[in-house]
Protein backbone atom coordinates (compact mmCIF):
# COMPACT_ATOMS: atom_id res chain seq x y z
CA UNK A 1 0.00 0.00 0.00
CA UNK A 2 1.04 3.29 -0.95
CA UNK A 3 2.39 5.78 2.59
CA UNK A 4 0.51 9.24 2.23
CA UNK A 5 0.82 10.90 5.23
CA UNK A 6 0.36 14.87 6.00
CA UNK A 7 1.56 17.67 8.33
CA UNK A 8 -1.75 19.53 8.94
CA UNK A 9 -0.58 23.06 11.03
CA UNK A 10 -3.50 25.75 12.09
CA UNK A 11 -2.43 29.07 11.13
CA UNK A 12 -3.06 30.40 14.62
CA UNK A 13 0.94 31.33 15.79
CA UNK A 14 4.30 30.93 14.29
CA UNK A 15 5.65 27.08 14.44
CA UNK A 16 7.57 25.68 16.78
CA UNK A 17 10.15 23.23 17.57
CA UNK A 18 7.16 20.96 18.31
CA UNK A 19 6.16 21.31 14.82
CA UNK A 20 9.27 20.91 12.85
CA UNK A 21 9.29 17.45 14.78
CA UNK A 22 5.85 16.53 14.08
CA UNK A 23 6.23 17.99 9.92
CA UNK A 24 9.74 15.79 9.85
CA UNK A 25 8.26 12.81 11.37
CA UNK A 26 5.39 12.86 9.09
CA UNK A 27 7.70 13.20 5.99
CA UNK A 28 10.40 10.45 7.39
CA UNK A 29 7.65 7.97 7.15
CA UNK A 30 6.27 8.92 3.72
CA UNK A 31 10.29 8.84 2.61
CA UNK A 32 9.86 5.02 1.05
CA UNK A 33 9.19 3.72 -2.87
CA UNK A 34 5.92 5.81 -4.02
CA UNK A 35 5.52 7.42 -0.86
CA UNK A 36 3.90 10.98 -0.75
CA UNK A 37 4.02 13.78 1.43
CA UNK A 38 1.04 16.41 1.70
CA UNK A 39 0.41 19.84 3.45
CA UNK A 40 -2.77 20.86 5.08
CA UNK A 41 -3.57 24.05 6.47
CA UNK A 42 -6.10 23.45 9.30
CA UNK A 43 -7.53 27.36 9.02
CA UNK A 44 -11.39 26.43 9.50
CA UNK A 45 -11.50 28.69 12.45
CA UNK A 46 -11.83 32.38 11.29
CA UNK A 47 -11.44 33.84 14.84
CA UNK A 48 -8.14 32.85 15.56
CA UNK A 49 -6.41 31.86 12.08
CA UNK A 50 -4.53 35.26 10.75
CA UNK A 51 -3.06 34.50 6.74
CA UNK A 52 0.32 36.40 8.08
CA UNK A 53 0.81 32.60 10.09
CA UNK A 54 -0.08 30.90 6.79
CA UNK A 55 2.26 32.77 5.26
CA UNK A 56 4.97 32.25 8.10
CA UNK A 57 4.75 28.53 8.21
CA UNK A 58 4.88 27.96 4.85
CA UNK A 59 8.18 29.90 4.60
CA UNK A 60 8.86 27.95 7.80
CA UNK A 61 8.58 24.85 6.55
CA UNK A 62 10.37 25.36 3.70
CA UNK A 63 13.45 26.92 5.00
CA UNK A 64 13.71 23.31 6.84
CA UNK A 65 13.63 22.04 3.28
CA UNK A 66 10.69 20.04 3.65
CA UNK A 67 8.78 19.68 0.12
CA UNK A 68 5.10 18.61 0.31
CA UNK A 69 2.87 17.82 -3.19
CA UNK A 70 0.82 20.69 -3.93
CA UNK A 71 -2.00 21.92 -4.12
CA UNK A 72 -2.07 22.40 -0.26
CA UNK A 73 -5.47 21.67 1.04
CA UNK A 74 -6.94 24.68 3.01
CA UNK A 75 -10.00 23.73 5.49
CA UNK A 76 -11.34 27.40 4.41
CA UNK A 77 -11.84 26.40 1.23
CA UNK A 78 -13.59 23.46 1.56
CA UNK A 79 -16.85 23.80 3.68
CA UNK A 80 -18.85 22.19 0.94
CA UNK A 81 -17.11 18.99 2.20
CA UNK A 82 -18.17 19.07 5.88
CA UNK A 83 -21.63 20.44 4.55
CA UNK A 84 -22.27 17.25 2.77
CA UNK A 85 -21.30 14.84 5.51
CA UNK A 86 -22.87 16.49 8.20
CA UNK A 87 -26.08 16.48 6.00
CA UNK A 88 -25.78 12.29 5.14
CA UNK A 89 -25.19 12.44 9.19
CA UNK A 90 -28.56 14.57 9.75
CA UNK A 91 -30.14 12.39 7.08
CA UNK A 92 -29.44 9.54 8.76
CA UNK A 93 -30.68 10.83 12.41
CA UNK A 94 -27.61 10.58 14.13
CA UNK A 95 -26.87 14.42 14.79
CA UNK A 96 -29.63 16.67 17.33
CA UNK A 97 -29.25 20.42 18.10
CA UNK A 98 -27.78 21.08 21.18
CA UNK A 99 -28.54 24.85 22.63
CA UNK A 100 -27.46 25.11 25.75
CA UNK A 101 -24.39 27.50 26.60
CA UNK A 102 -21.17 26.56 27.84
CA UNK A 103 -22.34 27.94 31.44
CA UNK A 104 -25.63 26.28 30.74
CA UNK A 105 -23.40 23.02 30.27
CA UNK A 106 -20.57 23.50 33.55
CA UNK A 107 -23.80 24.87 35.74
CA UNK A 108 -25.46 21.22 34.98
CA UNK A 109 -22.43 19.13 35.59
CA UNK A 110 -21.38 20.82 38.58
CA UNK A 111 -25.10 19.85 40.12
CA UNK A 112 -24.45 16.11 39.41
CA UNK A 113 -23.30 14.41 42.22
CA UNK A 114 -20.84 11.82 39.79
CA UNK A 115 -20.60 13.75 36.10
CA UNK A 116 -18.43 11.33 33.76
CA UNK A 117 -14.82 12.90 32.77
CA UNK A 118 -13.87 12.19 29.25
CA UNK A 119 -10.36 12.92 27.39
CA UNK A 120 -11.56 16.63 26.56
CA UNK A 121 -13.02 16.63 30.93
CA UNK A 122 -17.16 16.60 31.98
CA UNK A 123 -19.07 14.53 29.30
CA UNK A 124 -22.19 16.35 28.29
CA UNK A 125 -25.05 14.88 29.67
CA UNK A 126 -27.30 15.39 26.92
CA UNK A 127 -29.66 17.92 28.36
CA UNK A 128 -31.04 18.46 24.10
CA UNK A 129 -30.88 14.92 23.12
CA UNK A 130 -34.12 14.67 25.26
CA UNK A 131 -35.92 17.28 22.99
CA UNK A 132 -39.15 16.97 21.14
CA UNK A 133 -38.67 17.65 17.30
CA UNK A 134 -41.50 20.01 17.66
CA UNK A 135 -39.35 21.80 20.65
CA UNK A 136 -36.25 21.74 18.59
CA UNK A 137 -37.75 23.45 15.71
CA UNK A 138 -39.68 25.97 17.97
CA UNK A 139 -36.20 26.75 19.41
CA UNK A 140 -34.72 27.12 15.94
CA UNK A 141 -37.42 29.52 15.05
CA UNK A 142 -36.41 32.23 17.38
CA UNK A 143 -33.20 32.33 16.13
CA UNK A 144 -31.56 30.62 19.38
CA UNK A 145 -27.87 29.85 18.45
CA UNK A 146 -26.75 25.47 18.52
CA UNK A 147 -24.78 22.91 17.63
CA UNK A 148 -24.88 20.08 16.38
CA UNK A 149 -23.96 16.89 18.32
CA UNK A 150 -23.47 13.18 17.65
CA UNK A 151 -25.94 10.94 18.79
CA UNK A 152 -23.27 8.85 20.43
CA UNK A 153 -25.44 6.26 21.40
CA UNK A 154 -27.31 5.69 18.48
CA UNK A 155 -24.05 6.17 16.59
CA UNK A 156 -22.42 3.29 18.20
CA UNK A 157 -25.50 1.08 18.42
CA UNK A 158 -25.47 1.58 14.23
CA UNK A 159 -21.20 1.36 13.93
CA UNK A 160 -21.10 -2.25 15.59
CA UNK A 161 -17.85 -2.64 16.93
CA UNK A 162 -14.70 -1.27 15.39
CA UNK A 163 -10.86 -1.05 15.85
CA UNK A 164 -8.20 0.65 14.70
CA UNK A 165 -4.44 0.49 14.47
CA UNK A 166 -1.59 2.55 15.84
CA UNK A 167 1.86 1.33 14.45
CA UNK A 168 3.55 2.19 18.15
CA UNK A 169 -0.09 0.69 20.42
CA UNK A 170 -0.88 -2.16 18.16
CA UNK A 171 -4.53 -2.81 17.52
CA UNK A 172 -6.94 -0.86 19.06
CA UNK A 173 -10.80 -1.10 20.12
CA UNK A 174 -12.62 2.12 18.94
CA UNK A 175 -14.13 3.50 22.21
CA UNK A 176 -15.86 6.81 21.30
CA UNK A 177 -18.34 6.90 23.96
CA UNK A 178 -15.73 7.87 26.31
CA UNK A 179 -16.13 11.67 24.49
CA UNK A 180 -20.11 11.52 24.73
CA UNK A 181 -21.72 13.05 22.11
CA UNK A 182 -19.59 15.50 20.40
CA UNK A 183 -20.47 18.57 19.21
CA UNK A 184 -19.58 18.33 15.08
CA UNK A 185 -20.69 22.00 14.46
CA UNK A 186 -20.52 25.57 16.12
CA UNK A 187 -22.38 28.73 15.39
CA UNK A 188 -18.58 30.02 14.96
CA UNK A 189 -17.38 27.59 13.35
CA UNK A 190 -18.86 25.02 10.66
CA UNK A 191 -16.62 21.70 11.30
CA UNK A 192 -15.40 20.58 14.84
CA UNK A 193 -11.57 19.38 14.72
CA UNK A 194 -12.93 15.87 15.00
CA UNK A 195 -14.83 16.17 12.05
CA UNK A 196 -13.11 18.06 9.56
CA UNK A 197 -10.17 15.69 9.61
CA UNK A 198 -12.08 12.73 9.41
CA UNK A 199 -13.25 14.20 6.02
CA UNK A 200 -9.91 16.11 5.42
CA UNK A 201 -7.49 12.65 5.63
CA UNK A 202 -10.70 10.84 3.41
CA UNK A 203 -10.16 13.37 0.26
CA UNK A 204 -6.44 13.34 0.82
CA UNK A 205 -6.10 9.88 0.43
CA UNK A 206 -4.29 9.87 3.40
CA UNK A 207 -3.02 6.58 4.58
CA UNK A 208 -0.98 7.03 7.70
CA UNK A 209 -2.22 9.74 9.94
CA UNK A 210 0.66 10.75 11.94
CA UNK A 211 0.38 13.00 15.29
CA UNK A 212 1.55 13.91 18.72
CA UNK A 213 0.12 11.11 21.33
CA UNK A 214 -2.10 13.95 22.90
CA UNK A 215 -4.50 13.33 20.03
CA UNK A 216 -4.38 9.44 20.40
CA UNK A 217 -8.20 9.52 22.22
CA UNK A 218 -9.64 11.42 19.70
CA UNK A 219 -8.94 8.46 17.03
CA UNK A 220 -11.62 6.87 18.83
CA UNK A 221 -14.39 9.51 17.49
CA UNK A 222 -12.56 9.95 14.06
CA UNK A 223 -12.73 5.90 13.60
CA UNK A 224 -16.52 5.62 14.16
CA UNK A 225 -17.18 8.96 11.88
CA UNK A 226 -15.33 6.97 9.32
CA UNK A 227 -17.80 3.62 9.44
CA UNK A 228 -20.58 6.45 9.59
CA UNK A 229 -19.38 8.35 6.51
CA UNK A 230 -18.45 5.50 4.45
CA UNK A 231 -14.59 6.58 4.42
CA UNK A 232 -11.62 4.51 4.70
CA UNK A 233 -9.72 3.87 7.58
CA UNK A 234 -6.26 4.88 7.60
CA UNK A 235 -3.70 3.43 10.24
CA UNK A 236 -2.19 5.91 12.78
CA UNK A 237 1.25 6.63 14.89
CA UNK A 238 0.85 8.80 17.47
CA UNK A 239 4.59 9.80 18.37
CA UNK A 240 5.96 11.91 21.87
CA UNK A 241 5.76 15.66 22.07
CA UNK A 242 8.53 17.39 22.47
CA UNK A 243 9.41 18.77 25.60
CA UNK A 244 11.30 21.55 27.25
CA UNK A 245 13.49 22.13 29.92
CA UNK A 246 10.73 22.26 32.64
CA UNK A 247 9.49 18.90 31.35
CA UNK A 248 6.56 21.16 29.68
CA UNK A 249 5.61 20.32 26.23
CA UNK A 250 6.58 22.92 23.29
CA UNK A 251 3.74 25.61 22.35
CA UNK A 252 3.19 28.74 20.42
CA UNK A 253 3.40 31.03 23.40
CA UNK A 254 7.03 29.29 23.65
CA UNK A 255 8.47 32.44 21.56
CA UNK A 256 12.09 31.70 22.29
CA UNK A 257 11.49 28.10 20.15
CA UNK A 258 9.68 29.20 17.41
CA UNK A 259 11.64 28.15 13.90
CA UNK A 260 11.42 31.99 13.78
CA UNK A 261 13.64 32.91 16.23
CA UNK A 262 16.17 30.06 15.71
CA UNK A 263 16.03 31.32 12.18
CA UNK A 264 16.85 35.09 13.37
CA UNK A 265 19.09 33.72 16.08
CA UNK A 266 21.76 32.38 13.18
CA UNK A 267 20.19 28.75 13.56
CA UNK A 268 20.62 27.00 10.12
CA UNK A 269 18.49 24.39 8.89
CA UNK A 270 20.34 20.99 9.73
CA UNK A 271 20.96 22.52 12.83
CA UNK A 272 17.27 22.54 13.72
CA UNK A 273 16.74 19.38 12.31
CA UNK A 274 19.39 17.98 14.88
CA UNK A 275 17.13 19.88 17.86
CA UNK A 276 14.57 18.56 16.50
CA UNK A 277 15.75 15.19 16.69
CA UNK A 278 16.57 14.44 12.88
Amino acid sequence: MTIVTRFAPSPTGLLHLGHAFAALFAEARASVPGGRFLLRVEDIDPTRCRPEFEAALLEDLAWLGLVWEEPVRRQSEHMADYRAALTLLESEGLVYPCFCTRREIAAEIAAAAEAPHGPDGPVYPGTCRALTEAERRERIATGVPFALRLDMAEARRRAGPLTWTDRARGPQDARPEIFGDVVLTRKDTPASYHLAVTVDDARQGVTLVTRGEDLFAATHVHRLLQALLGLPAPAYFHHRLLVGADGQRFAKRARSLTLRSLREAGRTPAEVRTMAGF
